[in-house]
C-alpha cells in the first residue's frame, strides 16, 4: 500500500467564515473520496498502535483507516461500530487533538493523521450507501434500563444490546440525543446525524421512550419492579452553574444551557419559532470552554453585532478545542481574556445594560495545574452589553438522588461510583458520564457507558449463575 508522507494532514473543506457566520449549516464540509484516500495513506499502521490507547472507547484505529486506504469503506465502518456506537458524532465533536491524534506517531515530526476526519468520512459514507446493517444479536431474555439518551446512555445501550440484552432508554426530553441535540449547534453537529445514529441503535433492538422523567414519571425502584435486572444512569449534568454575582436575575441573562436549548432543540433561529430567544446586539459569553464557544458562535448567527468571550485566564489556557477557538476567531468573536465579571448592570426596567469587570493576572498553579487567576488591583472597567450568557459549567440535576434512597452523591451532586465499572452505592445501579464526572467530553461519557455495560453484564451473569 502506497504511503503518503506529507507532514501535513489533508485539509478539510469548510464554509468561508463570512458566509457561515450568517447561517446554521455545518461549517466543516467533510472529505471527498479522494481526500479520504490520501489522508488514510498517511497512517503508518504502527504495530504498537498508540492511537488506540489514546481513544476512550478503544477503536481499532489503524484497522479502520487501513480499510479506507484500501477503498473498502463498508469494512471501515464495521470496524468502527464494533467499539463506537456513534462514529458520525465522534468524528465531528471529539477532541481528537488531545486523545488519539495527540499520540499519533506522525505528529512527532509533523501533523498527526486526521483520525477524526476519517472516522466522520467512513460513518457518513455508510449512511449514504445501501449497505446491510449488522444482524441483530440473539436475545438473552434479560432486561436493562438506561436513564438518559445522551452519549453515555446511548453507548451503554448499544453495548448491552450487542450482548443480547433487551434495553430500554428512558429519556426526559421529547427527542433522543441529550446534549448532542440540545447543547451542540447544528453548524457543528447536525441533528439529522444524531437521529440517524439513534436509529441505528433502534435497528439493533434498543427501545427509546421519550418524555419519561425518572424520579417523576417513574422511579429507579419502579424500573426494577418492571423486571429490569440493572439500571444505568447516564442522565448527564444539565443543571447550569452561575457565578452568584449581582445582576444575574436581570432580563437578558441566560445560562448557556437555556440559550443553546432554545436555539438547537426549539429552533429559535427560525423566524416563526414558538420558543424564541433574545437576539442581542452586544453579547457577552462568560466562560472559555466548548459550550462558551458554541453560545458565542450562535449569538453571532442570531444577528449580534459584537460578541465577546469573557474569560478569566489567557488564550493559552482556554479549555475549548483549538479548532473551535480558531473558528470563533475567524467568525469575528472578540476574546476578552484575563477578565472576570463582578457585576451585571441593568436599567430601571430590569434589562441588562452592561457588565462590570476586573482584569486578572495569572498567579501560581492551582489544584488543576493551571495558573490561578488573581485580581489586578484598581483594574475595574465596564463593557456595554444587552445580553449576558453564563457558560461556566453544569451539575447533575438533584431529582434522581432525591428520589432514590441509598444512592450516594458527592458535594457537587455527582454520583459516587466504585471507579471505572460505574457501580453506585445501590446494588444493580450503575452510573457514568457527566452524572459522575460533571461536565466532560462526549467520548469520555461514551467510554464510561461502554465500560459500565460490561460490568453490568458481568453482574447479571454472576447473579443468575448463583441462583
Amino acid at each position: 500500500m502506497a504511503r503518503n508522507m506529507s507532514p501535513k494532514k489533508t485539509e478539510m473543506p469548510a464554509q468561508p467564515a463570512d458566509v457561515r457566520s450568517r447561517n446554521f449549516e455545518e461549517v466543516a464540509l467533510g472529505y471527498t473520496h479522494e481526500m479520504a484516500l490520501a489522508e488514510a495513506a498517511r497512517c503508518l499502521q504502527c504495530k504498537h498502535k498508540p492511537c488506540v490507547s489514546g481513544c476512550p472507547v478503544g477503536i481499532d484505529i489503524p484497522g479502520f483507516i487501513g480499510k479506507i486506504a484500501e477503498d473498502d469503506m463498508e469494512s471501515a465502518y464495521r470496524i468502527l461500530i464494533q467499539d463506537n456506537a456513534l462514529p458520525a458524532v465522534c468524528g465531528r465533536v471529539c477532541p481528537q487533538e488531545s486523545q488519539c491524534e495527540g499520540v499519533c506517531v506522525r505528529g512527532i515530526k509533523g501533523e498527526s493523521v486526521g483520525i477524526g476526519r476519517l472516522e466522520r468520512y467512513a460513518a457518513d459514507w455508510f449512511a449514504t450507501h445501501a449497505c446491510d446493517l449488522p444482524p441483530k444479536p440473539v436475545p438473552n431474555g434479560l432486561r436493562v434500563a438506561v436513564v438518559g439518551a445522551g452519549p453515555s446512555g446511548l453507548a451503554a445501550a448499544g453495548e448491552l444490546a450487542r450482548m443480547g440484552y433487551e434495553v430500554t432508554i428512558y429519556e426526559a426530553l421529547h427527542v433522543a440525543g441529550g446534549v448532542l441535540v440540545y447543547g451542540i449547534p447544528e453548524f457543528r453537529l447536525p441533528r439529522a446525524i444524531v437521529l440517524n445514529e439513534v436509529k441505528a441503535l433502534e435497528e439493533l433492538g434498543v427501545k427509546v421512550e421519550t418524555n419519561v422523567v425518572i424520579g417523576r414519571t417513574l422511579t429507579v425502584d419502579e424500573l426494577f419492579d418492571m423486571g429490569h435486572e440493572a439500571v444505568y444512569i447516564g442522565s448527564g449534568a444539565g443543571l447550569p452553574n452561575f457565578m452568584n454575582i449581582p445582576g444575574e436575575s436581570l432580563k437578558g441573562v441566560y445560562s448557556a444551557n437555556e440559550y443553546l436549548t432554545r436555539i438547537n432543540l426549539m429552533n429559535a433561529f427560525l423566524k416563526d419559532a414558538t420558543t424564541p430567544v433574545m437576539a442581542g446586539k452586544r453579547v457577552a459569553v462568560v466562560g472559555g470552554g466548548n459550550v462558551a464557544m458554541d453560545a458565542a458562535r450562535c449569538a453571532r448567527r442570531m444577528g449580534a453585532q459584537e460578541v465577546y468571550i469573557v474569560y478569566r485566564r489567557g488564550m493559552q489556557e482556554l479549555p475549548a478545542r483549538h479548532e473551535e477557538v480558531e473558528h470563533a476567531v475567524e467568525e469575528g468573536i472578540i476574546f476578552k481574556t484575563l477578565t472576570n465579571p463582578v457585576r451585571i448592570l441593568g436599567d430601571d426596567k430590569g434589562w441588562v445594560t452592561g457588565i462590570e469587570c476586573v482584569e486578572m493576572d495569572l498567579g501560581e498553579p492551582d489544584a488543576s495545574g493551571r495558573r490561578r487567576p488573581v485580581v489586578k488591583e484598581g483594574s475595574e472597567f465596564t463593557l456595554a452589553m444587552d445580553t449576558v450568557i453564563i457558560a461556566i459549567g453544569t451539575s447533575p440535576n438533584p431529582l434522581l438522588r432525591n428520589t432514590t434512597p441509598g444512592l450516594d452523591t458527592n458535594k457537587w451532586g455527582c454520583f459516587i461510583t466504585n471507579g471505572p465499572d460505574g457501580l453506585t452505592s445501590r446494588e444493580g445501579v450503575y452510573a457514568g458520564g457527566d452524572a459522575v464526572t460533571g461536565s466532560a467530553t462526549v467520548i469520555l461519557a461514551m467510554g464510561a457507558g461502554k465500560q459500565a455495560a460490561r460490568a453490568i453484564d458481568q453482574y447479571i451473569q454472576e447473579k443468575h449463575a448463583n441462583e
